[in-house]
């Protein structure tokens, strides 16, 4: 995996071909993440693929998260794979939520994204994963509809301000007749 000063070089690789493409470096739980322009994340990923002496060609899981309240609040994580030196490096592309509006009030507006399925097929199933549960629209995705949640299912169920509902459940050892029960 990139050192920190490896990242750096890497970051003022991709800002030479593409102007403010990477905005920040981290390295978060020891692993390398590069904090990519949404808009330009497809550039990004690209030269992180086909650059001789890169050559992630590996995109091993593509995940979202929501990060209520902070804003930017989402977030579109890839995780590339470089297999021969069995080196992971991450980007990070994060998206405000274009639902609140200036007085907090809710849209239909769902954050978007370029869809990068044309450069790693394997994302096809992860980004419908992540439309499913976060409500972050891939635009040029080939199928995007939900993959694990009915067609009609209204609402975003892993974001943070969805509602947890349901029903309480008795345990029987929470029963005072119950063996194992102590006052």
């Amino acid at each position: 995996m990139p050192d920190a000063p490896g990242l750096e070089l890497i970051r003022q690789q991709i800002n030479e071909r593409n102007a403010d493409a990477v905005l920040d470096t981290t390295f978060e739980h020891d692993q390398p993440a590069l904090i990519a322009d949404p808009g330009q994340v497809l550039a990004v990923l690209r030269w992180l693929r086909d650059e001789p002496g890169q050559q992630y060609r590996f995109l091993s899981s593509l995940h979202a998260a929501d990060y209520l309240p902070a804003e930017p609040r989402f977030a579109v994580h890839y995780e590339l794979l470089n297999m021969p030196r069995v080196e992971r490096v991450r980007v990070k592309a994060l998206l405000g939520d274009p639902a609140a509006g200036e007085n907090g009030a809710a849209a239909a507006a769902l954050p978007e994204i370029d869809s990068c399925v044309e450069l790693f097929p394997t994302a096809e199933f992860q980004e419908r994963e992540a439309y499913d549960f976060f409500g972050i629209v891939f635009r040029g995705h080939p199928d995007l509809r939900r993959i694990l949640m009915p067609e009609d299912y209204v609402g975003w169920p892993q974001r943070r301000d969805f509602p947890i509902g349901g029903e309480p459940v008795l345990f029987t050892k929470d029963e005072p007749d119950s063996p194992g029960w102590y006052e």
